[in-house]
């Protein structure tokens, strides 16, 4: 119990803070119920074709992409609260409509609002974290992330448990389930006070609303170009998702039943590690530093997925587990530095809306990381030797990229932010 209140004390941004970690809990365990089985549903309870279920999955996850940038405009503009609940509540809504039909072009609408709340809600609960944690903001990343995956992985259990059953109904609940987490985190949102923000002003008698327009991040072309370089530094998403699954499946060597110990061994590292690395990340010119080692985890995991061709089964198994490793490490310090130079390098008057646009480099990932992770299988080790040295290269270029920006502002957070109440 003491531990507990112990851990909970640590915490950045007070109850408010609190709230929404378990809002992530909530929201991550039902999109663990839905996101391992959705093909499964489609193939079998909807009965849609191979081709038909890889179209739906693309058209939706396309139509998502604006999510993020949409979100993030709203949230200059009106309370952030607000617009999080609507959204959670559009999400269950488009989650208990796929229960109502089998129709393909039902389907395809729904998965769409669907991905596109999707997107929106990830770069809002961000957006709210960073204005309620104020300089604490990178040691809350480490918090959320950590309960994320945790979340992500129970509803995975969960629905690895509702599988072997076998059933339409136990595919069906585990939709259900999903549509209720959003339900939930709609409930739990109501609770939260609205952070205070300099983006934006509401207007009464005695305060009229700003007559300048904030900044636009479409035309902030260094930030652009930091978003591209991000789209590649998140690369990592799909070498768990796809190239390592792939890569073992077609490998000689490599024993099949290890692609999925390697993804536990991605969730438990992170679980365990995430807050205790977030230390070296605390200010701005700390995370930028973050981007060599990036770098380095980088280069390595390419290389340690080359060598693993070249051995036996214990020599595959042990470079392969060595890359898992790599990936996932680098993939922690990324989420600390991604987290505070995406925050950093935006205007104070326009956070939403620049947060909103850096929030496409992981929908673009969605799209592209595939093509690169079975590109590089396709060469074969010399694929993922080339694959880790280009994000490698990346990694030092974003390094050099944000180094002029960040001079010219301070390298400390923005003012602190609380809770209204």
């Amino acid at each position: 119990m003491r531990r507990a209140a112990a851990w909970s004390s640590r915490i950045p941004g007070g109850r408010d803070g609190r709230r929404m970690l378990a809002i992530a809990l909530v929201d991550r365990i039902g999109s663990g119920l839905w996101a391992s089985v959705s093909v499964l549903y489609f193939t079998y309870v909807s009965h849609l074709s191979i081709a038909e279920v890889g179209t739906l999955a693309a058209s939706a996850g396309a139509i998502g992409i604006a999510g993020a940038p949409l979100g993030g405009r709203l949230a200059d503009r009106f309370p952030i609260t607000r617009i999080l609940i609507t959204v959670q509540l559009l999400r269950a809504l488009a989650s208990f409509a796929l229960l109502t039909t089998h129709e393909y072009a039902l389907l395809l609408v729904y998965s769409a609002v669907g991905s596109l709340g999707d997107r929106a809600a990830n770069i809002l609960t961000r957006l709210y974290a960073t204005r309620v944690a104020g300089p604490d903001r990178v040691r809350y990343q480490a918090f959320h992330r950590t309960v994320a995956n945790a979340g992500w992985a129970l509803g995975g259990l969960t629905a690895a448990a509702a599988l072997a059953l076998g059933t339409t109904t136990a595919y069906q609940w585990l939709l259900t389930g999903d549509a209720l987490s959003f339900l939930g985190s709609a409930l739990l949102t109501l609770r939260c006070g609205e952070p205070r923000t300099t983006s934006r002003t509401v207007a009464t008698s005695k305060n009229q609303p700003p007559t300048t327009r904030p900044t636009n991040p479409w035309r902030d072309r260094t930030y652009l170009v930091y978003v591209a370089s991000e789209t590649v530094l998140f690369l990592d998403d799909a070498v768990f998702k796809v190239g390592l699954p792939l890569w073992i499946a077609h490998s000689a060597d490599a024993p099949h039943g290890l692609a999925p110990l390697l993804l536990v061994l991605n969730n438990v590292m992170v679980v365990a590690l995430q807050v205790p690395l977030a230390r070296f990340g605390t200010t701005t010119a700390a995370a930028r530093t973050l981007l060599v080692p990036v770098s380095i985890a980088f280069a390595l995991g390419g290389a340690a997925m080359a060598l693993s061709a070249t051995g036996g089964i214990i020599t595959a198994t042990l470079l392969l587990t060595a890359a898992a490793a790599a990936f996932t490490m680098a993939e922690m310090l990324h989420a600390t530095v991604s987290w505070e130079l995406s925050v950093a390098l935006a205007p104070t008057t326009a956070q939403g809306a620049y947060l909103g646009v850096h929030g496409l480099a992981q929908s673009a990932q969605r799209s592209i990381g595939p093509l690169a992770v079975t590109a590089a299988i396709a060469t074969g080790p010399l694929g993922w030797t080339v694959f880790g040295a280009a994000i490698a290269l990346t990694s030092l270029f974003q390094h050099r990229l944000v180094r002029e920006p960040l001079a010219r502002t301070p390298l400390s957070v923005p003012p602190i932010t609380v809770s209204e109440h």
